[in-house]
């Protein structure tokens, strides 16, 4: 998504409503989908609720950001009988953030990030990150975490972004060469006159749809206007969108109505390669379009956050609890991987660690307190409905151990979970639940979902290589099997700065599944340095300024913990998403199951539905448990998901 990567037109629109916004409705802009204020809700004193059954028995299936979220927020409400169950030996889930040499605060090193990276935090243009009207901002807020702007392409964040296209000859009639961008004030058009073509299509499409979205965002025509976007793209894939003809005037008596792209078919296979704002769009072009339309129009680009961790501007962390140690015992005194408060991770180490203002007690003292509160390595298996309405946790302690593995169960009131769709197909037999309380159409949905997959390739590069009198560009952005390449420093006490040798998805990722991490590591680098030196304006390899002594891969299609990387939908199967955000609403009293988590989202690949799924699984067993909100919200300020 390269040539709109300064694209911040959302958070710039200064326009107001036409009407009064709804009771707790959250601004403009936000995701479209419950258009509800979450943040304002558990940043009361207190969190959300005061709860009057506190021995109501949770059991949450996920450690990752969403079990945690809802873990700390449901004994931020006074439930005491939560229990977290962890299949692998670490938290986090898919914020994987590697660090070199974990668990030596006192010399931290640049973390790596192997799953999500660059986080919007929903603020506008002006306004400080922290202040933004998200769940993001309030964590990050809340734990102190550091931040800076992420490096995305052709942004101010960035010295130059360069663009390798069709083997450097884009233009037929020159010699091969990298594209420069450089664009220091955020202003700046892409190089050449056919990405401007292109960048205007997208920015004429864009910039309609966005003002239009704005003046009725939050009021009581929202709902409706939102509906008959969904009815008039569900429908079609990106690719579609992008051939579609343009629209002349938006027609008010048409609200969900804005047209296509206009593009060619040689436009469309150039902007297939750069995109919109932060990578090749690619990997998404078959998805269903509204998921691109909620990325660009919504705020889910817009001034994109590095996250450094709960550290000082040096990098270093700030004292911690368990801060310095390589691993912590759960609740039956297995190891797992102890906190490091660097990168991304450090929100999920923060949500664990970290003292609850309420009880001076962090959820981990709670959790590990009691022989049942936090269970790692242990695969849960079964989930059975019971004839007293509770339901029956199977699962396998000390899973990654087959000779010491253990089939146990125990029963809770209410299930949340949190995992990637296609682990509860694979690995978790659901029986003696009525269809009534989860129906077919529910099962077929997560069952059918489109999980991505993802590979990245990370090195530590020296430091040599920003520091250049005339810099090579910091990001690249090509056609080639390596895609994207990103490189950017945390700060200047690091030894190292860090580059991301390839980033790609989908089918672009599988064409790499064949080689091995060794293999892999080669072709990137080869490939690097064949594009550099087939460049007449460059003609220099990038290889002698990468470390190949620690890098590092991840595959997330073959995770056994994530079996993906982010979960999409095709086009005419948007209803089917909904369904599942649906669900805890209209089904949970009668199941005790709560779905929660990216899975049961149609945001792929981004925190901040991990956290609103998370909310909203709280809100819903306070509803159910008779619990008393704070803030005189009530059920009746909830808006409800939108399906026709």
């Amino acid at each position: 998504m390269t040539i709109g990567s300064s694209y911040n037109h959302p958070a710039n629109l200064a326009i107001e409503p036409l009407s009064t916004l709804q009771p707790w409705a959250a601004r403009f802009p936000n995701p479209p989908d419950l258009c509800f204020d979450y943040r304002r809700l558990i940043e009361q004193k207190g969190g959300i609720a005061r709860t009057v059954q506190p021995d109501h028995r949770i059991c949450i299936i996920g450690a990752g950001v969403t079990g945690l979220t809802a873990a700390r927020e449901l004994l931020r409400c006074g439930f005491t009988q939560i229990t977290l169950i962890e299949q692998s030996r670490r938290i986090g889930g898919r914020h994987l953030t590697v660090v070199n040499n974990l668990g030596n605060y006192k010399q931290p090193t640049t973390p790596f990030e192997m799953g999500a990276m660059r986080m919007p935090f929903f603020n506008r243009t002006g306004e400080p990150a922290k202040d933004g009207r998200s769940l993001m901002a309030y964590y990050a807020n809340l734990f102190d975490l550091r931040l800076s702007d992420f490096p995305n392409p052709g942004t101010p964040w960035v010295n130059a972004t360069g663009i390798y296209l069709r083997e450097g000859q884009l233009d037929e009639k020159s010699d091969p060469a990298l594209l420069i961008w450089r664009n220091p004030e955020g202003d700046t058009p892409p190089p050449t006159a056919t990405l401007q073509r292109i960048h205007g299509k997208w920015t004429r499409f864009a910039e309609l749809f966005a003002e239009k979205v704005a003046t009725f965002y939050g009021t009581q025509s929202w709902e409706s206007m939102w509906s008959a976007i969904v009815e008039r793209y569900h429908r079609l894939s990106f690719r579609e969108l992008v051939h579609q003809p343009v629209l002349d005037h938006w027609d008010p008596a048409n609200p969900g109505d804005f047209g296509g792209l206009g593009m060619d078919r040689d436009e469309s296979a150039i902007f297939y390669a750069i995109g919109i704002g932060d990578g090749s769009w690619g990997a998404f072009y078959d998805v269903c379009c509204l998921y691109p339309l909620r990325t660009a129009i919504f705020g889910f680009s817009s001034h994109l956050q590095l996250v450094h961790g709960r550290v000082d501007q040096e990098g270093k962390p700030f004292g911690a609890p368990y801060l310095g140690v390589e691993t912590v015992p759960d609740s039956k005194g297995l190891m797992f991987q102890a906190p490091a408060y660097l990168g991304l991770a450090a929100m999920d180490d923060c949500l664990l660690f970290m003292d609850i203002d309420t009880r001076g007690a962090s959820l981990y003292n709670h959790l590990a307190q009691r022989d049942d509160g936090l269970l790692t390595d242990s695969s849960v298996c079964g989930l059975q409905k019971l004839p007293d309405g509770r339901i029956r946790v199977q699962y396998r302690w000390q899973w990654s151990n087959s000779q010491r593995e253990q089939l146990l169960h125990d029963d809770f009131d209410s299930v949340i979970l949190t995992t990637p769709s296609w682990l509860i197909e694979t690995q978790i037999r659901l029986s003696d639940f009525s269809r009534e309380s989860l129906p077919q159409p529910i099962m077929d949905a997560w069952k059918h979902a489109h999980w991505e997959t993802s590979c990245k390739v990370y090195a530590p590069l020296k430091k040599a290589f920003l520091d250049r009198q005339f810099p090579l560009p910091q990001i690249l952005i090509t056609d080639s099997f390596v895609h994207d390449v990103y490189a950017y420093r945390y700060n200047d006490s690091y030894t190292d700065d860090c580059i991301l040798l390839s980033y790609t998805w989908e089918d672009d990722a599988t064409k790499l599944a064949a080689f091995s991490d060794e293999e892999l590591v080669q072709k990137c680098i080869t490939e690097l340095d064949r594009i550099l030196l087939r460049c007449s304006n460059i003609g220099e390899a990038i290889s002698p300024y990468i470390d190949t002594r620690n890098i590092r891969i991840q595959r997330w299609m073959t995770d056994r913990n994530a079996l993906g990387c982010a979960k999409l939908y095709r086009a005419g199967t948007y209803y089917d998403a909904v369904g599942l955000m649906k669900y805890n609403r209209e089904l949970s009293t009668s199941s005790g199951l709560y779905l929660a988590g990216e899975s049961f989202s149609v945001d792929a690949g981004w925190t901040e539905p991990c956290l609103r799924t998370a909310i909203d699984t709280v809100i819903n067993i306070c509803d159910r448990t008779s619990a008393k909100f704070h803030g005189g919200f009530t059920l009746d300020d909830y808006p409800h998901y939108q399906v026709r």
